[in-house]
């Protein structure tokens, strides 16, 4: 039996980590859930899987949910509630499925522990890879991705030689506009990108995976994780996502690993490592696929992907910039503030604006963050919605 908190329980990603463990109540038990503001959500969590631990970000949410829950629940407040959770002695596994650079704190916190960190919040990495790397070889703490790309990564690399690998490919539906041409984004709804044609999601990363964004996020992400150059990383347009991401060998062989288009089988794996239980979905009908097909990104109607890989590159506090910018961008638009196509000029504007720093430590990290986001704001007022 392993105990788990999950951090953003109430999220796509955390609700579906729930259902696995619903789904095995002789292998998992919950100790400590989160969410943002989303206490109804929070209360019917706690009923059905009756955690010693909850922990509320925003402080009146938080105030409502005191009345409501039961004495025996201990109840942590705000960003410190979640490095609360994350380093409980009670903890096998840290289930970090945040949303955004906020989940920084919470991966480091669950690293200094020991614990095994299932890793959803690749902005942890995008934004602190060096310094969350560091520790976790310091405390010999595991990483174990849960994004269906790098968990397929994870799992080809088993029993390989990291020396022997010659690419990472990291595939991508490409979205739900793939096939389209700038002129034809500009008058996009914000519906029609949330609109992704075959990954259930939450908002802010469907937005990232209209802008293909989400696939420059995943190569910083796995420059870390794995260690591997980014002269070595690929991303590929696989419009099927059956693959969800290939490793070449110097001597030519391929690593694939092929699955549904379903984000409970890698959350499943990461829970369960290195132990694989039954799938909770049908085996793959290779006849009614037919067909594996692959494109190239178009980086001139998606320059999101081209400023990511170009950050990554680059290094020192270009990623977190990077990040924190889109962040601001993708909110705007989703409160109807920019076109779709404004996100990207967001994001070119201020990272051209940015002077680098050296990453010496979190402090560093979260300055640069912080003057992103004021920048990004400041160009989002410039900007006229038509």
């Amino acid at each position: 039996m392993k105990n788990f908190s999950i951090l953003g329980s109430t999220g796509s990603i955390g609700k579906q980590t729930l259902e696995v463990v619903s789904q095995n109540p002789d292998k998992f038990k919950v100790i400590a859930l989160s969410t943002h503001k989303n206490i109804e959500l929070l209360i019917s969590q706690i009923k059905q899987f009756k955690p010693k631990f909850i922990g509320v970000v925003d402080l009146e949410a938080a105030q409502k949910i005191r009345d409501i829950i039961p004495e025996k629940i201990s109840l942590v407040v705000g960003l410190q509630g979640l490095v609360e959770l994350s380093s409980l002695k009670e903890n096998d596994v840290v289930v970090n499925a945040l949303v955004g650079s906020i989940g920084l704190d919470a991966t480091i916190a669950a690293l200094e522990s020991g614990k095994v960190l299932a890793l959803a919040n690749k902005e942890s990495l995008v934004v602190g890879g060096e310094i969350v790397i560091k520790v976790a070889r310091a405390k010999n703490a595991q990483i174990i991705p849960i994004d269906s790309e790098h968990n397929a990564i994870f799992q080809c690399l088993i029993g390989e030689r990291k020396e022997d690998i010659s690419r990472l490919i990291i595939t991508g539906s490409g979205g739900p506009f793939r096939g389209k041409k700038n002129n034809e984004l500009k008058k996009v709804t914000v519906e029609e990108a949330l609109v992704h044609p075959r990954w259930r999601m939450g908002k802010k990363i469907s937005i990232d995976s209209a802008t293909l964004m989400n696939k420059g996020l995943e190569v910083i992400e796995a420059h870390f994780l794995f260690g591997i150059d980014y002269d070595k990383i690929e991303v590929l347009i696989h419009p099927q996502s059956i693959i969800h991401s290939m490793i070449e060998f110097k001597d030519g062989s391929i690593k694939a690993h092929l699955g549904q288009t379903d984000m409970r089988i890698p959350i499943q794996y990461a829970l369960s490592y290195p132990e694989r239980l039954s799938s909770p979905l049908p085996p793959l009908d290779f006849i009614e696929i037919a067909n594996l097909t692959f494109e190239k990104p178009d980086l001139e109607t998606f320059p999101c992907l081209k400023y990511a890989l170009q950050a990554g590159k680059e290094g020192k506090t270009y990623p977190a910039v990077l990040n924190a910018s889109n962040e601001e961008a993708v909110a705007a638009l989703l409160n109807n503030q920019i076109n779709f196509t404004d996100i990207s000029k967001i994001i070119e504007k201020t990272l051209n604006a940015h002077t680098p720093l050296e990453v010496k430590n979190i402090v560093t990290l979260k300055e640069a963050g912080n003057w992103a986001r004021n920048k990004a704001k400041e160009i989002i007022k410039t900007i006229s919605k038509n």
